[in-house]
């Protein structure tokens, strides 16, 4: 059973403005910062003059590459580093991509930052860029022949997918096209930095603290045990605050040579042409059936982006293997390297667009096979891990659809495209679509504290980014100890406590709390021996008044199954330490079905999406309050990234052009209608004793493929990319 839905622990203070954030911090003689940026997409820098900006009123320090000796870059997180990206701008005049950063300009106030660094004047030896999949000058690398790591990074191979497919009674062959999307967390990236006898402190908007803590330290050859990051809170992240940011340092570097805390708020624009976004991705997906509609063979390669200077791995195929039980699979990825910022993880960052390029040619095999959508899913069901043969450890992907398809009322749905509309003429669609996101765990130290007045603290490796993570936390404690959930006081993104392990990748809630209860059990058991034999109705605070302790510690450690207690090392360095889907003896999984009904407007075209079933299997539900939250957010994300959301490339010049929230455009409320949510919460105990499963990726999934479907159902047009806008439907 569920855990009671208890409000968030954080709310009232979110709600009344008490909650701080990196940038609210306000230290005595604080500057401000702003970046200069670059307006080429490719080159060097030839020269720079800063003379104008110097003689701005207030500004402090202009520092350039010219000011970085002894900087080092941190290395890139996905080769055993700690950056977004292994460049770290302004150690040297090559220019990889537009709006990297040339110039920092440090103020008494933010209007004279900006004025200094709009004044800074830079003169570039240009080379022309090449900024997308298909332009001149990309240069594609095969994965498999990649120095990237294997097997986790190779193709995936299952049976004979040619062969099977040359067989096949039914076959389809599509192409699809995802754009560049830009997460937009509500919080911008910030940064306050501090220097004090030798020690900085990093107030940091961040999912990863330990890596933006060890980055700094290798950027600035510092013990790590001098410097501490505090995230205690970040408004949003959606993978985009994954590792140390490419300005944190810079900030770091103008505050220790100003002598003064230092803040720097990215703005929007500079987000754009900065961070990390979803790269670019063109997927072909081949599908082969028998007469009798069982799927027998399936190839699913794909080209995306990665930078120049860093190779972004791709695992699209990683999903796609395992969504149904297709005995011979052939994955494959190519990177295409462009003059671009390493792009990174946007939430369901590989899952989302693979699950649409996937389950629409899954959708266009039920029409070719003259079967239901749903049954045709149904049918296809996997018993084991079609890649590695292994059981899965939990998986209800038809009773997701079952359940959705009974609450869509998916019976009365006529097949054939454009059979249903409205008294109006307004074109009515429905589709649906499964999705899966890994089940990850990740190491997790937690240490709690019980106290004589009966305060409870908890510090645990993790971030709270507006997920609930603190709720579930303390519902979990609570749960243990027989306590309200708002006596328990949590502690996350603090790296002078326990090692902050990146909060990403779905693996949060099944890292976390399993630490979290077996160090509330360990309270219980070292409450025990100090009762001895004394009473046993006495509370806790009894129990340590009466053994003379004003407090009691314990601690508790948490691994992934098949991981060694080692692997507590690797994360006290900072480095991503996750595993999942595939454990030694299982596979683990979270499943959804998304359940879409489109309206198309007869003259108009319009595109509304009025009602949305998501039915999702996530393990246990420790937090149903915060649980339900994160599947309503993931499907308005879905509804954005099917119809509204592209991040417009500049060919000419490199760059992002629509690089602000008036023409970058997501979805508003009057583009939301019903969503209606449901959590099969069936705990799965081979993972963890909680029986808890990721929930913050999978619910994005399968979202845009059952939107692309009920539009294919409304029209009988197949539309291959995304987002789909009014000229697809006319």
């Amino acid at each position: 059973m569920s855990n009671p839905d208890i409000p968030r622990v954080d709310a009232r203070e979110k709600v009344r403005g008490a909650t701080q954030y990196a940038a609210d911090h306000v230290l005595p003689g604080l500057a401000h910062a702003t970046l200069a940026v670059a307006t080429i997409g490719r080159g060097r820098l030839v020269s720079i003059d800063v003379h104008a900006a110097r003689a701005v009123s207030g500004v402090r320090l202009i520092l350039t590459h010219a000011d970085t000796a002894g900087m080092k870059s941190p290395g890139y997180v996905l080769g055993g580093g700690y950056g977004v990206q292994s460049l770290l701008p302004m150690l040297e005049s090559a220019i990889a991509y537009r709006g990297q950063p040339i110039a920092i300009v440090v103020a008494d106030s933010l209007e004279a930052a900006r004025e200094g660094a709009a004044l800074v004047r830079a003169t570039y030896e240009q080379e022309a860029p090449s900024v997308r999949l298909d332009a001149e000058g990309a240069e594609i690398v095969a994965q498999e022949d990649s120095p990237l790591p294997k097997p986790a990074f190779a193709d995936r191979v299952a049976g004979d997918a040619e062969g099977a497919l040359s067989a096949a009674a039914v076959r389809v062959d599509t192409t699809f096209d995802g754009p560049p999307q830009h997460q937009n967390p509500m919080e911008l990236l910030a940064t306050v930095a501090e220097w004090s006898g030798g020690t900085l402190t990093v107030r940091e908007s961040t999912q990863n603290a330990e890596a933006v803590r060890h980055g700094l330290a290798q950027v600035f050859g510092l013990s790590p045990a001098r410097v501490r990051v505090l995230s205690p809170t970040a408004g949003g992240g959606f993978g985009q605050k994954n590792s140390l940011q490419v300005h944190t340092a810079l900030v770091a570097l103008a505050a220790r040579e100003l002598g003064r805390p230092v803040k720097l708020v990215v703005p929007r624009a500079q987000v754009f042409n900065g961070a990390s976004f979803r790269p670019a991705s063109r997927h072909t997906v081949r599908l082969g059936a028998d007469a009798s509609g069982l799927m027998v063979a399936a190839v699913h390669e794909v080209d995306h982006q990665t930078s120049r200077h860093d190779l972004f791995p791709a695992i699209y195929a990683d999903l796609t293997a395992r969504l149904y039980g297709i005995p011979n699979f052939r994955g494959r990825e190519r990177l295409v390297r462009n003059d671009i910022q390493t792009p990174g993880f946007a939430r369901a960052p590989f899952e989302h667009i693979a699950a649409c390029a996937f389950e629409t040619a899954v959708d266009e095999l039920a029409y070719a096979l003259g079967r239901d959508p749903v049954a045709l899913r149904v049918a296809n069901d996997a018993p084991a891990d079609p890649l590695t043969g292994r059981p899965f450890s939990s998986r209800h992907v038809v009773a997701c659809l079952e359940r959705g398809a009974e609450r869509f009322g998916w019976e009365r749905r006529t097949p054939e495209p454009g059979s249903m509309r409205l008294d109006d003429g307004t074109l009515v669609g429905w589709g649906v679509a499964i999705g899966a996101y890994k089940a990850a765990t990740a190491p997790a130290v937690a240490m709690l504290r019980l106290t004589d007045a009966g305060e409870i603290f908890v510090s645990v490796g993790g971030h709270e980014m507006g997920q609930g993570i603190r709720t579930a936390i303390a519902a979990t404690v609570a749960m243990e100890l027989g306590v309200p959930a708002e006596a328990v006081n949590v502690l996350v993104g603090n790296t002078g406590v326990v090692p902050q392990h990146l909060t990403a990748g779905s693996w949060g809630a099944a890292t976390t709390l399993p630490a979290v209860r077996q160090a509330a059990l360990n309270l219980l058991e070292e409450l025990r021996r100090l009762a001895g034999s004394g009473p046993a109705d006495r509370t806790f605070q009894q129990i340590l008044r009466d053994a003379d302790k004003p407090h009691v510690d314990v601690e508790a450690r948490h691994r992934a199954p098949g991981q060694p207690e080692a692997i507590f090392d690797r994360v006290a360095l900072g480095h991503v330490s996750a595993v999942g889907p595939a454990y030694p003896e299982f596979v683990s999984l979270s499943y959804c079905a998304q359940f879409v009904e489109v309206h198309i407007e007869p003259r108009t075209r319009r595109i509304r999406v009025p009602r949305v079933v998501s039915v999702v299997d996530c393990g246990r539900v420790i937090s149903p309050r915060t649980a339900r939250s994160q599947v309503l957010g993931g499907v308005v994300w879905g509804i954005g990234a099917a119809l509204r959301e592209v991040s417009e490339v500049d060919p000419r010049y490199g760059g992002f052009l629509n690089a602000d929230l008036a023409e970058y455009v997501i979805p508003v409320n009057a583009d939301i209608g019903s969503i209606e949510a449901e959590l099969i919460d069936e705990p799965d105990p081979v993972i963890n004793s909680l029986g808890v499963k990721g929930l913050g990726e999978v619910v994005m999934v399968g979202v845009a493929p059952a939107i692309v479907n009920a539009i294919h159902h409304a029209t009988g047009r197949r539309i291959r990319h995304l987002p789909v806008r009014i000229e697809d439907v006319l």
